[in-house]
Parts: structure tokens; sequence; C-alpha cells
């Protein structure tokens, strides 16, 4: 809310609000393809559909949360295709708009031709095809449990040692 009306009057900031009913999320859709950078604002939760949006629809995220969990972050590197932004600074006066200003065009179609190129893992198909949204779910599960594995390996190494130590 605070940074809607810091930003509100600015010539070259638009907002979009689509809701679920009637054609808005058509309209917000729209708005996200015709624009080069999408606020991507911590609201009740971390995270939110906006990133997916904006990352679909070939919007350089700007992603104003200090706490977002990101999907698929150990396998894609965010920083090449969206701008981070603490909390705190985008509450400063001009700051937000000084940084997208400062961006080239260069940096930035880099950026977008980055996001055109990760788009697919952020869709869902049917049937399931690699490297698509479910696809990619299913190796982030699988690399989890691994994870859960080793350390469980890890911690039972000790205990394993101590038992012999102990029988003999």
């Amino acid at each position: 809310q605070e940074l809607y009306y810091l930003l509100k009057d600015e010539k070259d900031v638009h907002f979009t609000f689509g809701s679920i009913g009637g054609n808005g999320i058509n309209q917000a859709s729209q708005g996200m393809a015709m624009s080069k950078f999408c606020l991507n604002i911590a609201g009740d939760t971390p995270s939110s559909n906006r990133l997916f949006d904006a990352i679909v629809s070939h919007c350089v995220p700007v992603i104003i949360s200090d706490e977002i969990e990101l999907p698929f972050e150990d396998v894609l590197d965010y920083s090449d295709f969206s701008i981070f932004v603490r909390a705190s600074d985008s509450m400063k006066k001009g700051y937000l708009l000084n940084l997208l200003r400062s961006i080239t065009q260069k940096e930035w179609s880099k950026m977008w031709e980055r996001l055109k190129q990760i788009t697919h893992h952020f869709e869902y198909q049917y049937p399931s095809q690699p490297g698509d949204a479910v696809n990619m779910i299913w190796q982030q599960v699988e690399r989890k449990i691994s994870s859960i594995r080793f350390n469980l390996h890890r911690k039972n190494r000790y205990q394993r040692s101590q038992l012999r130590v102990k029988s003999n």
C-alpha cells in the first residue's frame, strides 16, 4: 500500500489490479506483457503468483521481498532475469525508480532474453514435458529427499561407530 502511494503519480508507472472475476486476469496479463518491469511485492506470504505471471509474460520481475522463497533457485540464477530490492530500500523516495531507470537497454535485453529461455520451467503441460513446471517440481523433491538422506546418513555415521566401540 505504501509503495503504491509512493509510485502512483509517476508518469511511467502503471498499476493494474486483476481479480479472478470478470476480465481481471486477462487485463493483468496484458499489462505485464506490455511492461518492461513488473513489481513483485511481498504480501501476506513471502511469494505470490505475481512472480510466475511476470515470468511467463516475459516481464522482468522486480522482487521486493526480503524473505521470498524462490522455486528451483538451486538450478536457476534469478539474478540473471530479475532485480532484487530490499523492502526498506523500496520505501525510500526515488530509490526504486532511479534503480530501474539506471538499467540500460542492453542490460534489460539480456534479462528479457534469459526470461524467454527459462519460461518453460514455470508452465504446466499435459502431459508433462521435460523441464516444465511439473518436471521441475519432481526434480526439486528428488534433490530434497537426497539431501535429507545424506544428512541422515551423516548423522548416523558416529552412532554406528559408537555402537561398535561399545560392543567390543
